[in-house]
């Protein structure tokens, strides 16, 4: 397959760069800074042991490149961009020699919360979800780093809502040599949920740093998911075993060094850092709001995380610039409660 990665940030960028790396076909989508510096020099790839420099193609759009026989598009943008990522794919396919093959290519969501596999099945019928671990960060054009080795990540793939198939396997086997713990399943979203669990905390992070250690802000973590869990048992959520999972991130390795550094922070904090003006918040905090709602349950602790992360990144201001005592403020919540 060729691997057309739709968004070669954090997450697109370490994927495409360590599939290249591992002799697969790939071509790199970006915008902006981050564009030109990828064709001007490349991709400069970073994990704890390396820094290469890799030549990896890379367009400004789909539209550029062309879809062919064989390709699959990994969409790694953040949700609040997917629809228009794919509104554009979709009028590439359209515009195809063959535009009924065009439109049944692959897309896979290898991103964070449960809204983008619905999002990409309103407009191709093969969607595939991926439950993406990876220490990943994109704060300079040109340069995408990775936290952990010698696993770069977990990356489990499947069919969109259930199912296994060639194409599962066949991308699963590729992530694997390219130094990813990757297995093809049949009911990928239970791991998905099980993700968007640990990314409630995203907001906070984002919010006041990273370090969230105090019982404050543990409680607060704790009382999103715990609205969380009420909300799937009242959808009749499935999620993935969690034991079965920690198993698996141990075996991933520690967050290490990378060039000097350590990594600061996760997505939600990165998209602050970078001021882009928008953040993920509604497809993670939101998505439990969003439940509460449909279901008849409170989410207080969510929607407030949810309101949170937009105001600052609406603001645009720094990762960090609020306190867990105003975060929390008026939620009833004290060190080591939870609601």
């Amino acid at each position: 397959m060729r691997y057309v990665i739709l968004g070669a940030g954090a997450i697109g960028g370490a994927i495409g760069g360590k599939l290249a790396k591992a002799g697969h076909d790939v071509v790199l989508v970006a915008r902006g800074a981050h564009l030109e510096a990828l064709r001007r020099d490349g991709l400069e790839l970073r994990d704890p042991d390396t820094t290469e420099r890799l030549l990896v193609p890379a367009f400004g759009s789909v539209a550029e490149i062309g879809l062919q026989a064989g390709d699959c598009v990994i969409l790694a943008t953040k949700t609040q961009q997917s629809g228009a990522a794919l509104d554009d794919l979709r009028a590439v396919a359209d515009a195809a020699d063959d535009a009924a093959a065009a439109r049944r290519i692959p897309i896979v969501c290898a991103q964070n919360g449960v809204e983008n596999e619905r999002i990409a099945l309103r407009r191709f019928p093969q969607v595939y979800g991926m439950r993406v671990v990876l220490a990943g960060s994109h704060l300079e054009p040109g340069v995408v780093e990775i936290a952990t080795a010698p696993v770069y990540g977990l990356l489990d793939v499947g069919r969109y809502p259930t199912g296994l198939d060639a194409v599962a396997e066949e991308l699963a086997a590729d992530l694997v040599s390219a130094g990813f713990d990757s297995r093809a399943t049949s009911d990928v979203m239970s791991l998905k949920y099980l993700k968007l669990l640990s990314n409630l905390a995203n907001a906070l992070q984002a919010a006041c740093g990273t370090e969230l250690s105090s019982e404050l802000a543990v409680s607060l973590m704790k009382a999103a998911r715990a609205e969380a869990r009420a909300c799937y048992a009242a959808a009749g959520i499935t999620v993935a075993d969690e034991s079965a999972e920690e198993v698996r991130r141990r075996l991933r390795g520690e967050t290490l060094e990378v060039h000097g550094a350590v990594r600061e922070g996760g997505s939600s904090w990165q998209s602050l850092q970078r001021g882009t003006g928008d953040i993920e918040a509604d497809y993670l905090n939101g998505e439990i709001a969003l439940l509460g709602r449909l279901h008849g349950l409170p989410t207080v602790v969510n929607e407030r995380l949810q309101e949170v992360a937009n105001r600052l990144a609406r603001e645009r201001r720094p990762p960090g610039s609020m306190t867990v005592e105003e975060v929390a403020e008026g939620l009833g919540l004290t060190a080591g409660s939870a609601p």
